[in-house]
């Protein structure tokens, strides 16, 4: 039998660990451990924590992540035989930082101790802000004035001074507890300090996952001296190298060969952030791959060549090689939800009666559809907004015109990018309607398929990227990321929209500045 491999995803509200067999191409097995209800003792909603006094700021906690990879690995290995585990990578909820006051934090472990006990002493922050934090507007603003302006951020970093990246988090902390800061010898990130702890030893950042930290020269991809002054002092000392996402960090800590029955010589090929590896698990990471999340926010995926930055998007790197752009909307699944409640209707009359035989027609009717603020592009809305409509329009036509509104704006975001793709992987709940699928290949012209089973993306991009060491990833997307074709773009359609698009877009540009 052939080596297995293991991606473990250390997400928002849960940690994942999938196991895979190249030798039949098969998933072994896929455990998860639910934060909120397998480690209760951390009170935690949804794997995070808000703040009484400011709703803006969300954390979680490094020691419940820890107790978790430890659940994790204790139920795995009592379904896999952990000595035929070859190879280990991961992936975290990216720009979430991990503080330890030590940069030998992950000296050998005592087996007769928790991984939380062991690590526990090296904190110098038992918190950790999350991307769900927004607290830092203003050290965006300082940060972007301290380099000349957004512009010269996004040039150097691939995105614009952004709330929940690292870059903010850390300068706050430095402002609010300078203290702390000056105690703390590294900064990880969730994904490098899971890989440190896997390895027993201090594991670079993956330049994926570091150029979500608004830190990194994406350029170049080396920490940018300039963005490291702006953001705090001294921060180039306490910030892990950066590596490419191919590099082994070293081999398993003999606490896990102890403790779980791994063999001494497992490779933990580096940590990456958890968009990067979703791009690898959905089968999307070659040149010109892309993918839709349809999940409580839509997001939008794409592998590129070349560096394009794009004010309402983010260009990380790619495990592949190249870049990955990345545009998330912050109206996804919850705005279809509010709007089928909206028209009073089930979700068979929305997914399927409002698009059955539906030809698309240019009738000027067109439906902005936020109802909070949007990111991509930045608007201010508290309700969709109707053009075109009249009382005696029907609830069909309004909920197609609010699902084209939806994959307007995804395509207007996605062209900005440069990436207008030949065929689209459609993800998350909202991807079996067959009427939001065909509203996808019409209005980019693409071929739209589905994944043919059902796993987190994330945590087996990570095994198909460990096991990377000794097969072509290509290959492994290949016979792990079966797809299954939904649907053709129809020309006739097509041409509608390309008109109506024009519509949409003088009518967005109205109501925001893109």
């Amino acid at each position: 039998m052939k080596p297995l491999y293991l991606g473990i995803d250390a997400s928002t509200q849960s940690m994942t660990g999938t196991v895979i067999d190249c030798g039949t191409s098969t998933v072994l097995l896929s455990e998860s451990v639910n934060f909120e209800k397998d480690l209760p003792q951390y009170a935690t909603q949804s794997g995070v924590c808000v703040s009484p006094d400011n709703p803006l700021e969300v954390w979680s906690y490094p020691l419940m992540w820890l107790d978790a990879l430890e659940m994790l690995l204790g139920r795995i290995s009592k379904s896999v035989d952990m000595k035929k585990i070859s190879a280990v990578s991961g992936s975290g909820q990216q720009h979430a930082t991990v503080w330890l006051n030590s940069q030998s934090a992950f000296s050998p472990y005592d087996i007769s101790k928790r991984l939380s006990e062991n690590i526990k002493p090296f904190l110098s922050r038992e918190k950790s802000p999350v991307w769900m934090d927004a607290s830092t507007s203003a050290e965006c603003r300082e940060m972007a004035e301290y380099v000349g302006g957004e512009k010269n951020v996004l040039q150097k970093t691939g995105s614009i001074m952004t709330e929940r990246f690292s870059g903010a988090q850390i300068r706050k902390i430095f402002k609010v507890e300078p203290e702390n800061y000056a105690d703390t010898k590294r900064i990880h990130l969730n994904s490098s300090f899971m890989c440190s702890v896997l390895c027993g030893a201090d594991s670079p950042i993956d330049y994926c996952d570091g150029a979500g930290m608004n830190l990194m020269n994406i350029g170049d991809f080396s920490w940018d001296a300039e963005m490291l002054s702006a953001c705090a002092p001294n921060l180039a000392e306490k910030l892990p190298k950066l590596a490419p996402p191919a590099e082994v960090a070293g081999n398993i800590s003999a606490y896990f060969c102890k403790k779980y029955g791994f063999g001494e010589n497992v490779k933990v090929v580096v940590f990456t952030g958890d968009n990067p590896s979703s791009l690898v698990g959905l089968g999307a990471s070659s040149a010109g791959g892309a993918a839709v999340s349809l999940g409580t926010s839509d997001t939008f995926f794409c592998s590129a060549k070349n560096f394009n930055p794009v004010e309402n998007a983010h260009v990380f790197c790619n495990p592949n090689g190249g870049y990955m752009g990345l545009v998330c909307f912050r109206n996804g699944s919850l705005a279809r939800e509010k709007f089928r409640e909206l028209m009073g209707v089930d979700w068979k009359f929305f997914d399927e009666t409002s698009f059955e035989n539906y030809a698309p027609v240019n009738d000027g009717k067109i439906i902005l559809p936020f109802f909070v603020d949007e990111i991509s592009p930045k608007i201010s809305s508290a309700a969709p907004m109707f053009f075109g409509f009249c009382s005696a329009d029907s609830k069909q036509s309004r909920i197609r015109a609010f699902i084209e509104g939806q994959v307007f704006n995804i395509y207007l975001q996605a062209k900005k990018l440069g990436s207008i793709p030949e065929k689209i992987v459609l993800t998350g709940g909202a991807s079996k309607s067959f009427g939001i699928a065909r509203t996808f290949a019409d209005v980019f012209g693409s071929e739209i398929y589905r994944l043919e089973t059902s796993q987190n993306s994330a945590a087996l991009g990570a095994a198909i990227r460990a096991a990377s060491r000794d097969y072509e990833l290509a290959g492994l997307e290949s016979s792990f990321c079966p797809l299954i074709h939904v649907c053709s773009p129809r020309p006739e359609a097509a041409k509608v929209y390309s008109e109506k698009l024009k519509l949409f877009e003088d009518k967005l540009c109205c109501a925001c500045k893109f």
